[in-house]
C-alpha cells in the first residue's frame, strides 16, 4: 500500500512536469523532474533504474478500475509486470557473456515494397511480376475470395501500380488472358469485387448483407468471413446510437459452435492445404484490419549471426532439427518439454510459481550446466528447484534469437486490441496465431497449455490468469534488443496491452488453434478450381486412349450395366481402409448419426489383434476437394460425404503431440 501511494503521488507529479514542459518547453530541464519526482525513477532493490530499464508501476494511461471479479488488469496486477521487468534487468542477461550475440534488428520496408512482399506471401506475385510462377494456382485463389478479401488485394495492387511510374506493370489480362466477360478494361481485383461473395454464404446460403449482426457477442461464427462480419457490424453501427467502443476488459465465455462436418485444428491438414490456408488467412487478417481502418506496417528481421548448436539462444528451427535427430517427430524442443515436465512433476502447488524468480546465481550456473550435460543425460534434475526451473523456462523464451511471435507478426499481435469488439479481437488473434510458422505455433501452444495447468492450481499457487499474464508478457514480447528500440512512453503503453494479449492467448487457446470453416470452404473451392484444368486434360488423354483402343479392338464390348460396380455410399454404407493395419476394406453402415468416433470404434471391435489405443487413431478424409484431413471425432460422416462426395476414408495411426508421458530418456 505504501508503494502504491508513493506511485500515485509521483505519477501526479510526473504528469505535472509533462504539462509544464508542454507550456514552456525551452525552460524545463531534467533536473526539475528529479527534484519533483525523485522516487519515481527509483528501484526498490537497486535504488536507480538503468537507461534501458523502465519505471516500475508507471502507466501512460489512467489506472484501470478495479473489478470485483479480479478479471480485469488493474494497477495492482500491473505492478507485477514491472516487477518482472526489473527481475529481467537485474538478472544481468547479456552482460559479461563470453560470446555476446547479435540482437534482432528491425527494418520497416519501403512503401510499395511492403505491398509486394504481402502479395508474394499471399501467393499473388503474378499480379505484378510476369516471371512469377503458378499463375493457374493464383487464379484458383482469386476466385475463392470474399468481397472484403478482394478489396484488401485490390488496395495493395493499386498501391504498387500508383508507385510504379518508372516502369510498366503488365496488365493482368495479358498475363492470364481472361476469357469472355473478364476481358473488359478493368483490373483483376476489381473484377473479383463484382464476382466474389461465393464462399461467405456457404453452409447457410446467406451473404454478408443477409447475416444478422444481433447475435450475442459470446457466439463465435466460423462459417462467415470475419472481415465480412466486421463490415456488417460497422455498417449496422452507422445507423445505431451505440458507440463502437468496448471499455469492459473482462473476458466473456465465448462459445465455439460445433460443425457437423467437423472442426479442423492445426496439424490436421496436409502441407499442400496448409500452404493455401496460410495465404487465405493472411488475406483475411489484412481485410479484417482494413475494415476497421487499422494500417499494419509489418517489420522485417535483418539477418543476424546466431548460435548453431546448444539449448538457449538457438533458433527454433535449428533446435528442432537437432532434437529430431534424437527423437523423430519432435514438435516442441526437448529442453522446453523437460523443463515443463520437471515443474509439473515437482508439483504446481508452489506459491507464486512463475512470479518469484529463482536465485540469479543458481539459474546462471544451471544454465551453463544444462548446455554441457543435457543431451548426454548427465544433468541432475533432482537438485533443480521449482522457482529456478520456472526462471529457466522464461529465460529460454526470452533468449530465442528471433521472438516467439516473430518479428513479422509482432505488430499484428499488438494491433489486435485496437479492434472495436472482443469478438473481432478474438477473431483477429485466431488469424494471427494461424499465420505463425509451425515451430513457433507449436511452442506457443505447448507454453499456453502449460500456463493453463498452472492456473488450474491457482487456489494453491496463487497464480491466477491475470498473475500469469502480467508475469509472462515481458518474457514473450520483449525479445533481445527490443527495449533498446522503443521509448519509455511506448513501453508504458505496451505493458497493459501485451498482458491483455497473453490473457487472450491463455483463456481462448481451444479456439485460437482452430481453422475457421469459411477458410476450409475456400480451400476446398480452390482445390476444385485448380482441378478443373487437370480434369479436362485427363479427360482429353482418356478420350484419345479410348479412340486408339477402339480402333485396335473394335469388337471389344462395354460391360453390361449389371456388372458396373455401384458407388458404396449410394447403397447406404461407406468403405474404410486401414493399410497400416493390413485392413484392405471395411464396410460401415451410413446413418444420420454416424460419427468418425463410431467408425474408429467399429474398426477396433473388428480388429481385436491391433494393440493401439483409440486416441492414437485418426480417420482421414483423403481426395476430392481436400488433399488430406484428420477428422474430428465428432464429425458426422453423412454431412461430410455430402460436402466431399469423392473422398476416400482411411484409418491411420498418428503420432500424438508431446505430453509428459512421452519424453525422451534424458534424465
Amino acid at each position: 500500500r505504501m508503494w502504491l501511494s508513493v506511485w500515485k503521488f509521483n505519477t501526479l507529479l510526473y504528469w505535472l512536469v509533462v504539462f509544464i514542459t508542454h507550456l514552456n518547453p525551452n525552460k524545463i530541464h531534467t533536473e526539475l523532474v528529479l527534484v519533483l519526482c525523485p522516487s519515481f525513477f527509483l528501484s526498490r532493490r537497486t535504488g536507480l533504474y538503468s537507461v534501458q530499464s523502465r519505471p516500475k508501476n508507471a502507466s501512460g494511461k489512467p489506472p484501470h478500475h478495479c473489478c470485483n471479479s479480479r478479471d480485469s488488469l488493474d494497477e495492482l496486477f500491473m505492478d507485477e509486470y514491472w516487477t518482472e521487468v526489473e527481475n529481467i534487468t537485474l538478472s544481468g542477461e547479456g552482460k559479461g557473456d563470453a560470446e555476446p550475440q547479435d540482437v534482432v534488428q528491425l527494418k520497416l520496408p519501403d512503401e510499395g515494397e511492403q505491398e509486394k512482399a504481402w502479395l508474394t506471401e499471399a501467393g499473388l506475385a503474378p499480379l505484378f511480376d510476369e516471371s512469377a510462377s503458378d499463375p493457374e494456382d493464383m487464379m484458383g485463389l482469386l476466385f475463392t475470395l470474399t468481397r472484403t478479401q478482394a478489396a484488401a488485394v485490390e488496395k495493395r495492387f493499386e498501391t504498387i501500380r500508383k508507385r510504379s511510374k518508372q516502369h510498366h506493370i503488365p496488365d493482368v489480362r495479358d498475363i492470364f488472358k481472361l476469357p469472355g466477360t473478364l476481358e473488359s478494361k478493368v483490373s483483376l481485383p476489381h473484377v473479383l469485387l463484382t464476382r466474389t461473395n461465393l464462399v461467405v454464404g456457404q453452409g447457410n446460403g446467406a451473404g454478408p448483407s443477409e447475416q444478422s449482426v444481433s447475435e450475442p457477442e459470446t457466439d463465435i461464427n466460423l462459417e462467415l468471413s470475419f472481415s465480412d462480419q466486421a463490415l456488417s457490424y460497422k455498417e449496422d453501427s452507422k445507423t445505431s446510437s451505440e458507440a463502437l467502443t468496448d471499455t469492459d476488459d473482462t473476458l466473456p465465455n465465448f462459445k465455439l459452435s460445433r460443425d457437423k462436418t467437423g472442426l479442423t485444428k492445426m496439424g490436421d491438414l496436409s502441407p499442400q492445404d496448409m500452404k493455401k490456408v496460410h495465404r487465405l488467412v493472411l488475406i483475411e487478417m489484412t481485410a479484417l484490419f482494413d475494415t476497421a481502418g487499422i494500417d499494419l506496417k509489418a517489420h522485417k528481421a535483418v539477418k543476424l549471426k546466431v548460435k548453431e548448436s546448444g539449448l538457449f539462444g538457438v533458433p527454433l528451427a535449428t533446435l528442432l532439427e537437432q532434437d529430431q535427430r534424437r527423437q523423430p517427430g519432435t514438435k516442441v524442443p526437448i529442453i522446453l518439454q523437460r523443463l515443463i515436465f520437471h515443474i509439473e512433476e515437482e508439483g504446481l502447488d508452489t506459491e507464486w510459481l512463475l512470479r518469484i524468480p529463482g536465485s540469479a546465481t543458481r539459474v546462471k550456473a544451471v544454465h551453463v550446466e544444462l548446455e554441457g550435460k543435457f543431451y548426454e543425460g548427465l544433468f541432475s534434475w533432482e537438485s533443480l528447484k521449482q522457482h529456478d526451473a520456472a526462471s529457466l523456462l522464461k529465460l529460454f523464451i526470452r533468449e530465442l534469437p528471433h521472438p516467439l511471435l516473430t518479428v513479422e507478426y509482432l505488430i499484428a499481435f499488438m494491433a489486435v486490441l485496437k479492434l472495436p469488439t472482443k469478438t473481432q479481437q478474438l477473431q483477429a488473434l485466431n488469424l494471427v496465431v494461424l499465420l505463425l510458422p509451425e515451430s513457433s505455433r507449436d511452442v506457443l501452444k505447448a507454453l499456453m497449455e502449460f500456463l493453463q495447468r498452472v492456473i488450474d492450481h491457482k487456489e494453491q499457487n496463487k497464480m491466477t490468469l491475470n498473475n500469469v499474464a502480467v508475469v509472462m508478457a515481458p518474457n514473450i514480447f520483449m525479445f533481445k534488443g527490443f527495449r533498446n528500440k522503443i521509448s519509455m512512453q511506448q513501453e508504458l503503453s505496451m505493458a497493459t496491452e501485451t498482458a491483455n494479449i497473453v490473457r487472450l492467448l491463455i483463456r481462448y487457446q481451444n479456439l485460437l488453434w482452430t481453422i475457421p470453416k469459411f477458410i476450409m470452404n475456400q480451400v476446398r473451392k480452390q482445390n476444385t478450381e485448380n482441378q478443373k484444368k487437370i480434369s479436362k486434360e485427363r479427360a482429353m488423354r482418356k478420350l484419345l486412349k479410348k479412340i486408339a483402343y477402339d480402333r485396335e479392338k473394335p469388337e471389344k464390348q462395354k460391360k453390361p450395366p449389371s456388372e458396373v460396380r455401384a458407388d458404396s455410399s449410394s447403397q447406404g454404407f461407406i468403405r474404410v481402409q486401414a493399410p497400416q493395419f493390413s485392413k484392405v476394406s471395411m464396410a460401415v453402415q451410413l446413418t444420420e448419426e454416424l460419427q468418425a468416433f463410431d467408425v474408429l470404434s467399429h474398426f477396433l471391435s473388428q480388429k481385436s489383434s491391433v494393440s493401439v489405443k483409440r486416441e492414437d487413431l485418426c480417420l482421414y478424409e483423403i481426395g476430392g476437394n481436400i488433399k488430406e484431413r484428420c477428422l474430428d471425432e465428432d464429425t458426422y460422416m453423412k454431412d461430410l460425404l455430402e460436402l466431399n462426395p469423392s473422398a476416400k476414408w482411411v484409418i491411420k495411426w498418428v503420432i500424438q503431440r508431446w505430453d509428459t508421458h512421452t519424453l525422451p530418456a534424458m534424465s
